[in-house]
């Protein structure tokens, strides 16, 4: 485990090359598609306690590539660490979203699909479905670290952008590839810059670097019993701060609506860009002078 932070921690020094302008949303996701052939790289943390369990911080580290102007691929690494427990190695998660419009319209939709292959301790909370609730995160990582989860999850994305203002709608639909009814969730988010058009500041704290929004999110239940009640909830203000030639920071404190939710999540992420990667490899293998 010690190895795999420290690889993380070696590729996201590596990638300080730039960044990437996008949306302070932690689960949803809008229209927004990585430059193709660029990588982005973001480390991801989610802190919170379970009533009768102990702190926790999940870690997803996500590795985005723009494949193409349509079509974004992502994959995710996951581990985590328990107070008065252990840190342990949770799994993995590959996406693909690929968006249907390309020029922009009112409403933007995109189709997104997830294999993931992870274990009952994964505590990266990177969507809320079913009846998931924080009964689930009390268990020992010794217990739950023995579960396999492998799910395929689809999402619609509906994204649409006014006035500066991005509005998402994500509805979500997941199911264990053995057994299991499908389940089911959402994502609402809302986001705009503090100034949309740049000032003549090269400060790193001008307000066009700063965009600031609201998310909220949770299940809705199962094919078993569609609904509202035993779910959990979330909503809670966003922010980031794109530091010209530097790395994407993103913070957001949410708050549980429901007796089923953590009372508190804390997010943090940190986030660069290699502009153009694919220029490099293309370099090595010899095909440009």
């Amino acid at each position: 485990m010690r190895h795999f932070l420290g690889l993380i921690w070696v590729c996201l020094l590596l990638a300080a090359t730039g960044s990437a302008q996008e949306l302070p949303y932690f689960v949803t996701y809008s229209a927004f598609m990585e430059e193709p052939g660029s990588l982005e790289i973001e480390s991801k943390l989610t802190s919170g306690k379970p009533d009768g369990g102990n702190w926790f911080v999940g870690y997803p580290t996500e590795f985005e590539y723009g494949t193409r102007a349509w079509w974004t691929t992502e994959l995710y690494l996951e581990g985590q660490t328990t107070a008065n427990e252990s840190t342990v190695f949770t799994g993995f998660r590959i996406e693909n979203r690929a968006r249907l419009l390309f020029n922009e319209h009112r409403i933007n939709p995109v189709l997104y699909f997830e294999f993931e292959d992870i274990n009952g301790a994964n505590k990266s909370i990177l969507e809320v479905v079913g009846h998931d609730g924080q009964a689930e995160l009390t268990g020992s990582n010794a217990e739950t670290r023995a579960e396999k989860k492998r799910e395929l999850e689809f999402k619609l994305i509906l994204s649409s952008n006014a006035k500066g203002w991005n509005f998402s709608e994500n509805f979500i639909a997941e199911k264990n590839i053995t057994h299991a009814p499908w389940e089911f969730g959402y994502a609402l988010a809302t986001a705009r810059p503090l100034r949309l058009v740049g000032g003549t500041s090269t400060s790193p704290f001008a307000a066009q670097n700063f965009t600031a929004g609201v998310e909220m999110y949770g299940g809705l239940g199962d094919t078993d019993s569609l609904t509202l009640g035993q779910t959990s909830h979330y909503i809670g203000p966003t922010i980031n701060w794109t530091i010209p030639n530097g790395p994407r920071i993103t913070a957001s404190p949410n708050f549980g609506l429901t007796d089923d939710s953590l009372s508190r999540i804390y997010r943090f992420g940190v986030a660069y860009e290699i502009g153009q990667i694919s220029r490099f490899f293309h370099l090595r293998s010899g095909g440009v002078d």
